[in-house]
């Protein structure tokens, strides 16, 4: 006697005709900058969606202000060393983190979420959906859903 077969149920692959991006208002004021450069990777991602695909870029835009007012813990802004290289003999340049929020407090946030992201082919069109502000003024109210006047109200997404 035969038995009936169960019908497997497939699991679910989303193309990349079928992504639905969403934007994201984060305010770094007095946050860890590791703990939100997480939150702001997994945004990026799409891991926060139920459709999640490893393979596809499900994720969504991220716009974070007051970049400049990022927290961080213990003695970091005078102890964290970030290196670079000219190419040439001799060329090694270092700068600690205060040094660079001072100049340009954007790239501490940019660095941070780069290095959480998965190092793969992914990574550089995650990056170009970061959009990251120094102080409370962004040109992205109409993406959010906010005038200009909610949008300094708005704190948290």
């Amino acid at each position: 006697m035969k038995q009936a077969r169960t019908q497997v149920s497939k699991s679910f692959m989303q193309k990349s005709a079928e992504v639905e991006r969403q934007w994201h208002l984060v305010d770094v004021k007095g946050q860890i900058l590791g703990r939100i450069a997480t939150e702001i990777a997994e945004k990026l991602m799409g891991k926060h969606k139920r459709s999640i695909t490893p393979h596809v870029d499900g994720g969504d835009y991220v716009v974070v202000i007051n970049a400049e007012q990022v927290a961080t813990t213990g003695d970091k802004t005078h102890k964290k060393i970030y290196y670079s290289h000219t190419g040439f003999p001799g060329g090694l340049n270092e700068k600690t983190l205060g040094e660079i929020q001072a100049k340009f407090p954007e790239r501490i946030i940019e660095k941070a979420v780069y290095n959480m992201l998965p190092k793969n082919r992914l990574r550089q069109q995650r990056m170009v959906r970061l959009k990251v502000y120094a102080g409370e003024q962004h040109p992205h109210h109409s993406q959010l859903g906010l005038t200009a006047p909610e949008a300094s109200s708005e704190t948290k997404e």
